[in-house]
């Protein structure tokens, strides 16, 4: 079916639209003519290009003398949806600037998906004596992970594998490779970082191993951790070599860095305001960028720490939802094995000399030239796409393509935004909730529960914003990029069961 197109697009062709601009960015979107794009996403992407102004603007103040600060290219992908002042589903190359809020606040957010031994029949069988562990262990105090002050430090400064080579490891749920795989099967094992010194608090703790509610928490919004198991294979030959024979059993875990992201990023917005010129009109768009150079140079060094202080914090954090997921599974269902296929970021950027990419909501879906080496060379890079709470989710194999700066998208994305989700749709609601089971700290089940109509309120109203039909079809957009050249399915995954915060 198509959609209505903005007047301000052209179609090129059945996959790609270009979006012109007085600014003359090329800004492409891959989008077939059924994925809807909304005019408030449109005008967040041309609110984002005066971003070119600023910094001529920026550029003339300060008296910067190298090469010229630019946008050189913007990439829109299939789930494109208005954000806080950044449309979501953005990749934007930039030479010689950089841009934290084209990152946000969720750094590192991004997908962890692992295939376990388990079948489908056997895990559907006992699901309700699985939902009861799983809220015990990820909302009723059962997930107690216990970090050390050095573990913390390693983990902010050099990732998940500096995290697995510090101390004792008595985590439940470990398994052999996992220290291997945390460098084999993530797109950035770690970002390298000189100090973690924006977040000695958390590191130093009670002192000795410690627990706190930060590591190993899904957060808000649309982050979950779902049970899924394959039900088709499009791409037989990558199928079974990642292990996605139908029937599968699979666990996706969505989450960031949470309070450590939005740190990280209010310490770039403090510092780019406190040293932005004197008598230099801010941006009207919001957005404010760093030139290169010594006048900058304290300012980024301690952003990019923060920033890659919370972008490792956000590789272990997905690490842990994983083990607690394993855990709940293992003593449900006995022994087991569950080996990650790949995790991907969503909100980072990529410097590469002079040149940056930075994604916001958008994942890597590079091709052999980019996983030559690694575990999955001969297939391309896993991408992972989400589908809304209750539908399919897919894992798709990238291509490298330059025409969409090597990038997918990371869901469906929103067509309804939140707060209008939450106005309406109770029939929806109670239908889904009859096919489909979820996870909260709140157990609606529970009589007591239930007859509390204040929080019942409060709980239907918080889920709505994430149901099922706030977010476009995920078949259009898979298809798109497929269609586009950016990356081919592989497999398809049906929800067991999500777990959300």
């Amino acid at each position: 079916m198509r959609t209505r197109q903005d007047h301000r697009l052209e179609r090129l062709d059945d996959h790609w639209l270009r979006l012109p601009n007085r600014w003359d960015v090329p800004v492409e979107i891959c989008a077939g003519p059924g994925v809807p794009l909304e005019p408030a996403a449109v005008d967040e992407a041309l609110s984002l290009l005066e971003t070119a102004d600023t910094l001529a603007r920026l550029a003339e103040a300060t008296g910067f003398d190298g090469p010229e600060p630019r946008i050189t290219r913007v990439v829109l992908t299939p789930d494109l949806h208005k954000g806080a002042g950044i449309p979501i589903g953005t990749v934007l190359e930039t030479e010689n600037a950089l841009l934290p809020q084209a990152v946000g606040n969720d750094v590192n957010c991004g997908m962890r998906l692992e295939v376990t031994s388990l079948r489908a029949d056997r895990v559907r069988s006992r699901l309700d004596r699985l939902e009861k562990r799983l809220r015990h262990l990820f909302f009723e105090g059962g997930r107690r992970v216990a970090l050390t002050p050095a573990q913390r430090e390693a983990l902010l400064r050099e990732g998940l594998p500096g995290l697995l080579l510090t101390g004792d490891t008595p985590w439940r749920g470990l398994q052999p490779t996992d220290a291997d795989d945390a460098v084999d099967r993530a797109h950035l094992p770690w970002f390298p970082a000189r100090t973690a010194e924006a977040f000695a608090d958390w590191i130093g703790s009670a002192g000795g191993a410690s627990y706190d509610s930060i590591i190993g928490g899904i957060g808000g919004g649309n982050h979950f951790v779902e049970l899924q198991y394959v039900s088709e294979v499009h791409d037989p030959a990558a199928a079974h070599a990642w292990g996605l024979t139908p029937g599968t059993v699979v666990l996706m875990a969505h989450s960031g860095s949470l309070s450590l992201g939005h740190q990280a990023n209010g310490t770039a917005l403090d510092l780019l305001r406190a040293g932005w010129p004197a008598g230099l009109p801010r941006p009207r768009n919001g957005i404010l960028p760093f030139l290169p150079g010594e006048r900058t140079e304290a300012a980024r060094r301690r952003y990019l720490d923060a920033f890659a202080n919370a972008a490792n914090f956000a590789l272990g954090n997905r690490f842990f939802l994983a083990l607690t997921m394993r855990a709940g599974l293992a003593a449900e269902y006995g022994e087991l094995t569950s080996r990650p296929l790949y995790d991907a970021p969503h909100n980072l950027f990529w410097p590469d000399g002079d040149r940056t990419v930075h994604r916001k909501g958008a994942t890597p879906a590079g091709g052999h030239a980019e996983t030559a080496g690694g575990p999955h060379a001969l297939w391309g890079e896993p991408v992972i796409v989400p589908g809304s709470m209750g539908a399919s989710s897919f894992v798709l194999r990238g291509h490298g393509n330059p025409r969409s700066l090597a990038s997918a998208c990371h869901g469906a994305g929103r067509r309804v935004p939140r707060g209008a989700t939450a106005r309406g749709g109770d029939a929806e609601l109670d239908a889904f909730l009859r096919e489909f089971r979820i996870v909260t700290p709140l157990d609606h089940r529970d009589p007591l529960v239930a007859r509390r109509s204040d929080v019942m309120a409060a709980w239907r109203r918080d889920l709505k914003q994430e149901a099922p039909w706030a977010y476009k079809d995920i078949g259009p957009v898979v298809s798109s990029l497929a269609a586009g050249g950016v990356a081919t399915p592989v497999a398809e995954l049906r929800p067991l069961l999500t777990v959300k915060g």
